[in-house]
């Protein structure tokens, strides 16, 4: 059980956010991670030091606290505190980037792609994901306010889970294609996960997650008591939506990009 990623994230946070994380982790099995890797916005390091298979050996973040965190949970060799788009490391750098649901937090994208692509070794990998344009349609709220007439309420709620959520950029793969192509970087491939079914969990987990909010504000930790006993139901209801195949339709997009034309 040590070994499973789903478990791996319950412990440590909110059931909503566990389950995204751990369904993106297992992407990164599948994927080559040649080093140096960098962990463009790596916050409090805890994907990068649970979610990949070996923890990166830098991890950038502009916050102070999120790195603190980081820096106790350990498993980076060096932390960065710096803005994506100005990173004090020279050209090609790195043999591989990771920025793992963080693209869609920054309002002024240009500047962060360019810094990718100049941090990278010719021939390297830039892996990332986001929520894509399925991603407000799927919300539940607002789909059955749809149903009931009231459009311009679900557009509201759809409006003020995004602001919650902190979204800048809900795009499709040309979109992103485009942005890639500007700074010198190739997609090589995508494709989407999180079903209508998980997002709705994701959802609603944000409101039945506030207790996790208390906890982690006065003790430190998302979770109170990580145990199986206490868990047991939690992840008797997410996992059957960890382990559903990749939807044709999915609220989030992952994307490999590399450097040049050699395949990551």
């Amino acid at each position: 059980m040590t070994n499973d990623l789903l478990w791996r994230h319950l412990r440590d946070l909110p059931a909503f956010r566990a389950l995204l994380r751990a369904t993106e982790a297992r992407f990164y099995l599948d994927l080559p991670l040649a080093e140096p890797v960098l962990d463009l916005g790596c916050g409090d390091g805890h994907f990068g030091a649970v979610g990949l298979p070996r923890p990166p050996q830098v991890g950038l973040d502009p916050w102070a606290g999120p790195l603190a965190e980081a820096r106790r949970r350990g498993g980076y060799r060096l932390l960065v505190r710096a803005d994506g788009g100005r990173a004090p490391f020279p050209d090609a750098t790195f043999a591989t980037v990771v920025s793992n649901s963080v693209l869609e937090h920054i309002p002024v994208l240009e500047p962060v792609l360019a810094e990718v692509a100049r941090l990278l070794m010719p021939g390297g990998a830039f892996y990332f994901c986001v929520p894509g344009p399925n991603f407000l349609p799927f919300l539940s709220v607002g789909r059955a306010l749809d149903r009931v007439g009231f459009a311009a309420a679900g557009n509201a709620y759809r409006a003020f889970f995004n602001r919650v959520a902190r979204h800048y950029h809900c795009d499709g793969a040309e979109v992103w294609r485009t942005r890639l192509e500007e700074v010198g970087l190739r997609l090589v491939r995508w494709f989407p996960y999180f079903s209508r079914r998980a997002l709705t969990a994701l959802e609603w987990g944000h409101y039945l997650g506030l207790p996790s909010l208390v906890w982690k504000t006065l003790l430190g930790r998302w979770v109170l008591w990580p145990s199986h006993l206490n868990l047991w139901f939690t992840e008797r209801l997410v996992r059957p939506l960890y382990e559903e195949p990749l939807p044709d339709e999915g609220a989030c997009l992952f994307f490999v990009a590399a450097k040049g034309e050699d395949e990551p």
